[in-house]
């Protein structure tokens, strides 16, 4: 007291607040700063504890899914196995009707000496195939007649020439030789193309003699090229002169005639670039040609079929399950809870049993002489030589599919109808509504979140299978998810398969738009 009547100032706590300064926290920093950090804090913890979870989910959901889109567009394969004739074709006119020249010819049978050798023209014949017919076919004769085209006599003459050019040496001092290479264009590529092809063979590269292609392009480089310094070259040049030349237009034309064709030199052109829209337009029932986007031919418009039937099929599939489903889960929520309990597990049962087994078994009770037709036969509903056809149609996809999936549409149901107080229902009869009323006016609204939760389900899952549809479905029920699969496991078109799988994602994102718009995805709920 007496401190304070002498006039001293009382000393303030450390943490106290200074009229005209910040909030400090325990610590003497600014509260603010202090609150910042420790929400940083909970965030990162936060995301540590998820981070497991969401790398899960990276790789197993997103990586595939952008694999999937990268392939549907991807076209590589053609210019990397043909890159000196997807370079030459820049050049070639498609409408002036003629096959290209022999500069492109000589391109081609360099790309394809090297593409022989490591067994990649076949995979190239078979990605063209899909665009035009025969390609395939074509590529394989060729890969296999490449090496025996008559291009050995140059080989021979500038071996005759100069026993020098026998010597793996020479040819690597030459090719060692900036000024060389760039004097010497297609001999320095086809040279590039022997070195990866003795590395592949695992052979030492001193020890090897270069192969006739070497030897053919050196020749077209000394026709074509000015003179020569060196005087190996000069004396090679003056001397090629007087060989007799080997049209390679003419080896191709011996070997397969369709090398004359320009609508195959057109498809090659025309998907040689590294990505291409094509695998989207076949999807839509369309193709890329030399002459711009045509429609398939009548017999191969099958994908815009398959979408629509695809979409239709799950409709009333999911359609059938909310008229089955909504009485049973109803059923399950009034009965008392030990009633309910079994009769679930019933429900629950197909899970326990093999997909398989069960698509089989509708086989068995479907087809003509099945156990439904036994049983129609016998009650005279039908006659024995007029028994329903029930398979391999989209009749018994819906049926086997709906009660496949059956269960999908009732366990949400019946989750949201235990939540729904049965006193709300007694409580509008007592005020004079009929049974009718109360049901349609009091439950069903408090029910719909579970109908949309099993509609989205059943449609999802509806619209990917597979395995039913391929099984009972013969050539009227199956599902655009056959094909997708027939693409990846037996024609290995993925980029088409990957393409349709597509497709088919952004159908499914924009039908749950639409259904987020008219009803709501906060009305979706699993109870």
């Amino acid at each position: 007291m007496a401190d304070v009547a002498a006039g001293s100032a009382p000393v303030a706590p450390p943490n106290a607040v200074a009229q005209d300064g910040p909030m400090l926290a325990a610590d003497g920093t600014p509260l603010k700063r202090s609150l910042a950090r420790a929400l940083r804090r909970e965030k990162i913890r936060a995301l540590a504890l998820i981070a497991p979870l969401l790398l899960f989910i990276l790789v197993t959901f997103v990586a595939p899914i952008v694999d999937m889109l990268f392939r549907s567009v991807e076209n590589q394969i053609v210019s990397e196995t043909l890159p000196r004739t997807v370079e030459a074709l820049n050049d070639w006119d498609f409408s002036a009707g003629e096959a290209p020249g022999e500069d492109t010819f000589a391109a081609l049978y360099l790309d394809l000496v090297e593409a022989e050798e490591f067994k990649r023209h076949t995979r190239l014949g078979s990605r063209l195939n899909y665009e035009t017919t025969g390609v395939s076919s074509l590529f394989r004769k060729t890969g296999r007649g490449i090496g025996r085209m008559d291009v050995d006599a140059y080989t021979d003459a500038f071996q005759d020439l100069d026993p020098a050019w026998e010597d793996p040496a020479t040819w690597i001092a030459l090719m060692d030789d900036p000024a060389t290479r760039a004097a010497l264009p297609d001999t320095a590529s086809a040279w590039g193309s022997w070195v990866r092809m003795v590395a592949n063979r695992e052979d030492v590269l001193a020890e090897e003699e270069p192969e006739d292609f070497v030897y053919t392009m050196l020749y077209r480089d000394l026709m074509a090229g000015e003179s020569f310094e060196a005087p190996a070259l000069a004396a090679a040049q003056e001397a090629a002169r007087s060989f007799d030349p080997v049209p390679l237009k003419e080896q191709f034309l011996d070997i397969e005639e369709d090398w004359a064709e320009p609508r195959v030199w057109g498809t090659i052109q025309a998907f040689s670039p590294d990505y291409t829209g094509g695998y989207f337009l076949a999807s839509g029932d369309l193709k890329l040609t030399p002459e711009g986007i045509e429609r398939q031919d009548e017999n191969q418009r099958v994908y815009i079929l398959l979408f629509k039937r695809t979409l239709f099929m799950s409709l009333v599939i999911m359609g059938a399950c909310v008229l089955l489903g909504y009485p049973i889960a109803y059923l399950l929520a009034s009965l008392p809870l030990r009633t309910s309990n079994v009769l679930l597990i019933l429900v629950l049962l197909p899970f326990w049993t093999s997909l398989l087994v069960r698509t089989s078994a509708w086989k068995v009770l479907l087809q003509q002489q099945g156990v439904i037709n036994d049983i129609l036969v016998w009650m005279g509903l039908v006659e024995d030589g007029a028994r329903l056809v029930m398979i391999n149609n989209q009749f018994g996809t819906i049926v086997a599919m709906t009660h496949i999936l059956l269960p999908f549409m009732i366990l949400p149901l019946y989750s949201v109808m235990k939540t729904i107080p049965p006193t709300y229902v007694r409580a509008a009869k007592s005020l004079g509504a009929t049974n009718w009323t109360a049901f349609w006016r009091v439950y069903f609204p408090q029910s719909v979140p579970g109908i949309g939760a099993g509609c989205i389900l059943v449609f999802i899952l509806s619209i990917g299978y597979y395995i039913t549809p391929e099984l009972v479905g013969g050539t009227t029920g199956t599902f655009i998810s056959n094909r997708i699969a027939y693409h990846i496991s037996s024609s290995l078109n993925w980029g088409l398969a990957a393409a349709l799988g597509t497709i088919l994602l952004i159908l499914v994102l924009a039908l749950y738009w639409v259904y987020d718009r008219i009803v709501g995805i906060d009305n979706v709920s699993l109870g």
